[in-house]
């Protein structure tokens, strides 16, 4: 289904691109189509200090944005796969700029050559297989001290009538959820469907270790506070997911070194009463004495925090573990990142054609503006409705939003199962139809078939109300397009 959106939209920009003569707009929709065949644009936001440059890294598996307070994260900074490491500054008069680089602590440290308010963006380039599914933008903290900070984020993230958005979804991390951060959501999804839908949001409960006190049970804690918030109503219209992240203890455990691993053996092999002793406090683990080196221990604690060092020291101490490799895999599935990655498959991968369709045509929106009485750009604009109106993908996303934000009748049951089809917890034929990974495609076929059945009773019954008649019949049209791709 998605290939055959991606098609029509193409098809679309380059009728524009032949119709419309002025450089500016052509430009605009020769991006627009690139767009297209590029990985999905996720941008990471939050308030400043909400730990976005540290769960970059996690998300990458490498150590690439810096985390202190440099002229570098007051930059909107792109970072996708390239064929080798390099560095890029954009200037607002659409030069480019290659920049020399060094490595601080992992980190790229960029030499920027100006002051930062003269550079529009950086792109770095990494040789990442997780960089092709997806390019990732970490942007300058929101609610910052300087003004002109907040401002780079809220005017790269935000569409208006002069622009589309420069990003395809967001994760968008909360530390306690505000008024400013809903503020922020409303802003970034826009107008519906045009600029923006919940489905192109996640959020993360960063810092989540924190909220439990570093406890062995502090991931328990915070999800307990994710399902909080996610269950209230005006976060979940903007972003109906929340996941619980120790974004410091991701990142270690993604990057964990042999020595690293080595110093946490040695504390956990330590008489318990001392280990118990030294796990008491950040300022006692890093106090002079004790088992290992105080340069090493407080390496560690940089690393992954006290969360992640009690909880390695608990691993080990139990045998649980043996090996740095072990110990990664352990830190990386308990500090949340493995829930995320998931979640980022199933709400962004799975619909990233649809997600970029959209961009495309808020590209093509935006030069079309203005244009009243050109029966060209008439004809452009409504051939674009009809591709919004008409794709199915789009169906499903505004069916989605409905959903979500509570305007669209029905029981709670049905909700739920229109949600599953409609692709809310994964586009894959066996998420949509809750059946295991490996369900045979016989046995995907006939739930289909149940399902398709069921949802046209629905639409077809004299009691079923108008929008839920409508609703139910796209949902069988979702059923009808599942088994045309099952054998």
């Amino acid at each position: 289904m998605n290939a055959g959106l991606t098609d029509q939209v193409a098809l679309l920009l380059s009728r524009a691109q032949r119709t419309i003569t002025e450089p500016a707009a052509r430009a605009t929709l020769a991006l627009a189509a690139q767009r297209l065949a590029e990985p999905l644009r996720v941008a990471i936001a939050g308030k400043v200090k909400a730990g976005k440059s540290t769960l970059l890294n996690a998300m990458v598996g490498e150590e690439l944005a810096p985390t202190d307070a440099g002229e570098c994260t007051r930059i909107v900074t792109w970072y996708q796969d390239g064929p080798r490491y390099r560095a890029t500054a954009h200037l607002p008069d659409g030069q480019a700029e290659q920049r020399p680089f060094d490595r601080a602590d992992g980190a790229v440290r960029i030499a920027l050559g100006r002051p930062a308010d003269e550079i529009d963006h950086l792109t770095v380039e990494v040789p990442s297989r997780r960089l092709r599914q997806h390019t990732l933008i970490d942007t300058p903290g929101l609610a910052s001290l300087s003004a002109d900070v907040s401002l780079r984020t809220m005017s790269f993230l935000e569409a208006d009538a002069e622009r589309a958005a420069e990003t395809d979804a967001v994760v968008y991390l909360l530390r306690h959820m505000h008024s400013s951060d809903l503020r922020f959501l409303e802003a970034f999804h826009g107008d519906d469907l045009v600029y923006g839908t919940p489905v192109n949001a996640v959020g993360v409960l960063s810092r989540a270790d924190e909220i439990g006190a570093c406890r062995l049970d502090a991931m328990e804690a915070a999800g307990r506070v994710a399902s909080r918030y996610q269950g209230d109503e005006r976060l979940r219209r903007l972003c109906p997911v929340v996941v619980p992240v120790a974004g410091l203890l991701a990142s270690g455990a993604a990057t964990l070194r042999e020595g690293e691993y080595a110093t946490l053996a040695r504390i956990a092999a330590a008489p318990e009463r001392d280990a118990v002793d030294l796990l008491l406090t950040a300022d006692r683990f890093t106090a002079t004495g004790g088992p290992a080196g105080q340069v090493e221990r407080r390496r560690a604690l940089d690393r992954m925090g006290l969360f992640g060092v009690r909880m390695s020291v608990r691993l080990i101490r139990d045998g649980a573990v043996s090996s740095a490799t072990d110990l990664s895999r352990e830190l990386t599935a308990r500090s949340g990142l493995d829930r995320l990655r998931d979640t980022l498959t199933a709400q962004f991968v799975g619909r990233s054609q649809v997600l970029k369709a959209r961009s495309a045509l808020a590209a093509l929106d935006t030069v079309l503006r203005g244009r009243a009485g050109d029966r060209a750009a008439y004809e452009l604009a409504v051939a674009a409705e009809q591709i919004r109106a008409s794709a199915h993908e789009f169906v499903e996303v505004r069916l989605l939003h409905l959903l979500r934000s509570g305007r669209l009748p029905g029981r709670d049951d049905q909700h739920a199962e229109m949600a599953r089809l409609l692709g809310g917890d994964g586009t894959s034929p066996a998420q949509r139809l809750g059946l295991p990974a490996d369900a045979q495609p016989w046995q995907l076929a006939a739930e289909a078939e149940r399902s398709l059945r069921r949802w046209q009773q629905v639409a077809e019954h004299p009691l079923t109300g108008r929008e839920l008649g409508t609703a139910a019949r796209a949902v069988a049209r979702t059923c009808e397009g599942l088994l045309s791709t099952l054998p």
